[in-house]
């Protein structure tokens, strides 16, 4: 069962029960759009407690909310009763929430083009907001005064952005003055919330006109500490020419493309990335430039082809060069050199081991290591192929290493 017929399922019981329930927000926008949609939200007159006595399995996941989780046939349905808020706080969360009409239900919501519903029985559309007049138009608009929408949740802020992005549509004039007014309150929201966001933008092709947007509007020297013009520009620039997929941390990289490695490091703390997003950061903006040594030792470039993010690299150093205006030649000769290599022959496992180094005469200790280290660089450059040739390379090394 698809996440429509599923929904299309709670829609039919509810209805059956005398209640009123229609599909809303994303999905009759998509459907509008002859976009697919993934998933299909339930809205409904019923209350909660209702909704929990019709379905045998049901979860209380907002219920002062109005919103119950239905699990059936192994799907998920949102089903959120009518409702209209009030006395925002926090710019996020609302201080009191009353059951209402879906006329009602449709002005509390945040841009047009999400605040239509679908009457999936009756096949009909329902547009309290003018949402299909702006899909019409490609336009993305708040219902409502913007200042007050954004101001009950200032991260809708972000989330124009990302479905001006997303949907290709431009954002009306009074409510980009809106966001550019009042981007510095983004601040106040959870580092986790912004991130979400800024992924969906930056992880999206049109990358770059998300990048752009998010410096026009000044959320982007509000959302990223000390970060200047100059370098958000570069950043831009360098999104520009990323491949069309690329993952969170590559973005991120691309965009802090003109930063110290201990910025970038700091903005993905203040963001709350895991350590393996903030490891990934870090490794592309330290290697910056390496790549471009096309001569350098096979045994380097195959302790770079190590790392999992050494492709990665490879894509950030082609953008970088071309943001830069710069050649292209010697990404493109490593590339051709790491593509000719034999998988087998860029990772091998070390022809000796710290046990046998001791037992050849390697005392004890960080000398052990050192000579593993460079013993294992060798190895990479073909010079020893062998354990016997590991040996007497060895013999050789601690002869010349002596103390005396």
């Amino acid at each position: 069962m698809s996440n429509r017929e599923a929904a299309y399922k709670v829609v039919r019981r509810l209805r059956k029960e005398g209640y009123e329930a229609l599909f809303a927000g994303g999905c009759v926008r998509d459907r509008l759009l002859g976009r697919p949609a993934s998933d299909y939200d339930v809205v409904t007159d019923a209350v909660p407690d209702a909704v929990i006595k019709l379905f045998r399995r049901a979860l209380k996941i907002g219920a002062k909310f109005g919103v119950v989780m239905v699990l059936t046939d192994g799907k998920q349905v949102e089903v959120a009763t009518f409702r209209t808020e009030g006395g925002y706080q926090d710019g996020r969360h609302p201080g009191h929430v009353e059951f209402a009409s879906a006329k009602e239900d449709a002005a509390r919501r945040d841009f047009t083009v999400n605040g239509m519903f679908y009457d999936p029985i009756a096949k009909e559309v329902l547009d309290f907001v003018s949402g299909r007049k702006d899909l019409q138009k490609r336009i993305l608009r708040t219902i409502g005064s913007p200042d007050e929408r954004f101001s009950e949740d200032f991260l809708r802020m972000l989330r124009a952005v990302r479905f001006a992005v997303k949907l290709g549509f431009c954002i009306e004039p009074a409510t980009w003055r809106s966001i550019q007014k009042h981007a510095s309150k983004i601040s106040g929201i959870s580092a986790e919330r912004i991130a979400a966001e800024i992924e969906q933008i930056l992880s999206y092709p049109d990358r770059a006109r998300g990048a752009q947007l998010l410096i026009e509007s000044g959320l982007a020297f509000r959302i990223f500490d000390n970060y200047k013009a100059e370098s958000a520009a570069f950043g831009k620039a360098v999104l520009e020419h990323l491949p069309p997929a690329v993952d969170f941390p590559l973005a991120l990289a691309a965009f802090w493309a003109d930063l110290p490695v201990k910025e970038a490091v700091a903005q993905c703390a203040k963001l709350k990335l895991s350590n393996d997003q903030t490891k990934h950061v870090r490794f592309l903006l330290e290697k910056r430039g390496v790549l471009l040594d096309a001569e350098m030792p096979v045994s380097r470039l195959k302790l770079l082809m190590h790392e999992p993010y050494f492709w990665d690299l490879i894509a950030l150093e082609k953008a970088i060069a071309a943001a830069a205006g710069q050649t292209l030649r010697p990404l493109k000769t490593i590339r051709k050199r790491a593509l000719d290599m034999d998988e087998k022959d860029i990772h091998p496992a070390p022809l000796l081991d710290g046990h046998e180094l001791i037992a050849l005469g390697a005392v004890p200790g960080p000398r052990v290591g050192q000579l593993a280290q460079e013993m294992y660089i060798a190895q990479l450059e073909g010079q020893i192929r062998t354990r016997q040739q590991a040996r007497t390379w060895c013999l050789n090394w601690l002869g010349k290493h002596a103390v005396g």
